[in-house]
């Protein structure tokens, strides 16, 4: 399928996605809206379904981004500890600061998820047994420690619930207002669209990367800031959505191949197809009752990983 071919199932979904909800709207009702029609749409509707398209976009690419940073098809934000040290600066952010706004918390959860990506580079560079399964693994265990860590302060705090309300993405409290704050993953997908082939050259390694006259480690910490800053702006407005930035690159990768510059829209539109058609079965499944979309993305995304795993063996 072309990038037109995806783009207009997109609208499509996107469409069905904003007539989907306890209140019946039709499609008549768009022309003719009474008051409280419009204020669901504008308010709750139009809102949370730019905001799938944003996170689906935003955590696709960021997982295409530590993919080829680590030359490691199995990284991705679930599986190198990035999600994990976002919970741990929103957890330091309402300790330190506990009636900041959405920008200080995000700005919290930067500099967390950013540290610990470098931290986890740091990691990876120094494994001599550069196994495919050996380096996620590596991080899965990283991203277990910061999740104690916070668990730890989450428990001597007495936030718990809040944590755990973290744990689990969920797009039902999106609203006009408290969403906004995900446009700030724009300017880093824009910026990766731009290095999109100095990332390339980066996947083939540090000393291939310098023979070339590129600055590796300039793109290397570009490529984390973008994913760092993502990630940070997705956590704090929807919570923890796992798998979709490792399986969306790869079912990608296996369609498409692995130039970046080409399967970058691939990977943007992918991605929000699929976190779409998640959202719309976590609200069909029991409805009107709404099963939360980390659930259901960690279902098939987690089905899809065992494959992918199986696949690489």
């Amino acid at each position: 399928m072309k990038i037109a071919g995806y783009l207009i199932v997109l609208i499509l979904v996107a469409c069905v996605s904003v007539f989907i909800g306890v209140k019946d709207i039709s499609i008549t009702d768009i022309f003719h809206p009474d008051d409280e029609e419009m204020l669901i749409l504008t308010v709750s509707r139009i809102p949370r379904t730019l905001s799938l398209i944003l996170a689906g976009i935003g955590l696709s690419i960021s997982g295409l981004i530590l993919q080829q940073i680590t030359q490691n098809k199995f990284v991705s934000p679930t599986t190198a500890g990035t999600l994990d040290a976002a919970k741990l600066g929103l957890l330091i952010a309402f300790l330190w600061m506990p009636q900041s706004g959405l920008l200080n918390r995000a700005l919290m959860a930067f500099v967390f998820t950013f540290a610990a990506s470098l931290v986890f580079l740091n990691i990876t560079d120094r494994i001599r047994y550069r196994n495919i399964i050996f380096v996620p693994l590596v991080g899965i265990i990283f991203g277990n420690i910061l999740s104690s860590v916070t668990s730890f302060f989450a428990y001597r705090y007495n936030i718990v619930q809040n944590v755990n309300a973290w744990l689990v993405g969920d797009f039902s409290s999106v609203l006009k207002g408290n969403y906004e704050v995900l446009f700030f993953s724009v300017p880093a997908i824009l910026v990766t669209y731009l290095y999109a082939n100095r990332f390339t050259v980066a996947g083939m390694g540090e000393a291939f990367s310098k023979n070339l006259g590129l600055n590796y480690r300039q793109v290397v910490n570009t490529g984390l800031f973008c994913v760092s800053l993502t990630v940070s702006v997705v956590v704090i407005t929807v919570g923890v959505i796992p798998f979709l930035g490792l399986v969306v690159p790869n079912i990608i990768s296996l369609v498409y191949g692995d130039n970046l510059r080409k399967t970058l829209p691939y990977t943007a539109l992918f991605g929000a197809l699929f976190l779409l058609v998640c959202d719309i079965a976590g609200r069909l499944v029991m409805f009107p009752f709404e099963v939360p979309i980390g659930v259901v993305v960690g279902i098939a995304g987690g089905v899809l990983f065992l494959i992918l795993l199986f696949r690489k063996r």
